[in-house]
């Protein structure tokens, strides 16, 4: 990755601020420069939401986005706004909670707020789940990459929870590419502990 344009889109409340801030962290870990900014509706919850990230390996000289590499949408007025934004050979990552007609292009959906009600009985890690996807999907970072970038964003009261959602986002996304690569991909019930291997993996 030698540059990179990054969208992450939604209502308020759904905690987009806050998986930008992990992304840029990762970033930041992994030696690049980056460029984030952040534009809300006018109300605290509900309102519109964007996350703009800007990655490169060289200094940035322009802060706005305006051909976007990937964009994560969480609803679906985002994804009907910035879709056109969205360069020909670039990717959409979209909530499939709230986004039901898909935009034209290479899009990988998945109902990230449906399942953080079912495993952990409430949708504010719908974020995390999503960036696990996002994470696996666009191989930026190594995973302690993000694992470190999570630790250093999330408070340590949340941290065991962000990581597992993470994880099973993570984990969804490498299923993802190991049918599109002709791989067998491991099943695993989203809904158990997560397994010790990978815990371990995160908490070191």
């Amino acid at each position: 990755m030698k540059y990179s344009e990054i969208r992450l889109a939604g209502s308020g409340g759904q905690g987009l601020g806050l998986a930008g801030r992990i992304l840029g962290q990762a970033a930041i870990l992994n030696k690049n420069e980056v460029c984030f900014t952040q534009s809300y509706g006018p109300e605290a919850r509900g309102g519109a939401s964007r996350t703009d990230i800007i990655i490169s390996d060289k200094p940035i000289l322009f802060p706005n986005c305006r051909k976007l590499d990937i964009l994560l949408a969480m609803n679906q007025e985002s994804a009907d706004k910035y879709s056109a934004k969205v360069k020909e050979r670039g990717f959409f990552v979209v909530d499939s909670t709230f986004v039901d007609q898909l935009p034209e292009g290479k899009v990988y959906e998945y109902p990230f707020t449906r399942d953080s009600i079912e495993v952990f009985g409430q949708k504010i890690v719908a974020n995390l789940m999503a960036m696990g996807m996002f994470a696996a999907l666009s191989r930026y970072f190594k995973l302690e990459i993000w694992a470190e970038a999570i630790r250093l964003s999330v408070p340590a009261a949340f941290l065991d929870m962000n990581l597992k959602a993470f994880e099973i986002g993570h984990r969804e996304g490498r299923e993802i590419l190991n049918m599109e690569e002709g791989r067998i991909p491991v099943t695993w019930d989203r809904k158990q502990p997560v397994p010790k291997a990978i815990r371990d993996k995160f908490s070191r």
